[in-house]
């Protein structure tokens, strides 16, 4: 198995991965957001999605990011796991992957996650993610819309955006070896 930096050619197994996310929320009974695959599209145009594969070179898994609030937070989002494959640790792999994304194309900028699942909980905390209330998320509506196709937007809605069945994770540690290595790249192009 292997993961990699979603691109254009990839954009045939959106429609794929958008059953793959409404399967997931029937089987888990949670709310999962629906997606577009017009917007998992642009993602991989964009090279803003990790995508993995299994040994016969079968989509195995996805999860893209997205930044609100003029890249003060980044959040990674939608990671989905073919089914026979859960288990099998390719979803720590492209957790892995979607973070150092993350953490490469926006290096001053907060990641944060909401999820439902005690799996993705368990990832973020070894990334050095820390539960938080919403109030520390992104307070950015474009984000918050996208929540509307859960089954427990309600919830979200009748508590005023602060608390739903999520729980809400972030990586605030700006000063890692990202952060440092993009210093480095900004101090090197001042200097030329």
């Amino acid at each position: 198995m292997y993961v990699r930096i979603a691109n254009a050619d990839d954009a045939k197994y959106t429609e794929l991965l958008c059953e793959w996310y409404e399967e997931s929320a029937r089987m888990r009974k949670t709310g999962i957001a629906k997606r577009n695959p017009v917007y998992l599209e642009r993602k991989m145009r964009n090279g803003n999605a990790v995508i993995a594969f299994d040994n016969d070179d079968q989509i195995a898994g996805f999860s893209y990011i997205e930044t609100y609030e003029e890249e003060k937070f980044v959040v990674n989002s939608g990671l989905i796991v073919r089914t026979d494959l859960r288990s099998s640790g390719i979803g720590r792999e492209i957790k892995q992957a979607v973070f150092e994304l993350s953490r490469t194309k926006f290096p001053k900028s907060k990641i944060f996650s909401i999820t439902t699942s005690l799996a993705v909980m368990r990832m973020n905390t070894k990334l050095g993610y820390k539960p938080v209330t919403f109030s520390e998320l992104t307070q950015s509506d474009e984000f918050w819309n996208g929540c509307k196709s859960c089954k427990n937007y309600h919830i979200l809605m009748d508590n005023d955006r602060e608390r739903c069945i999520c729980t809400g994770l972030v990586y605030d540690n700006l000063d890692d070896k990202y952060a440092q290595r993009a210093k480095e790249n900004e101090s090197k192009k001042e200097s030329e």
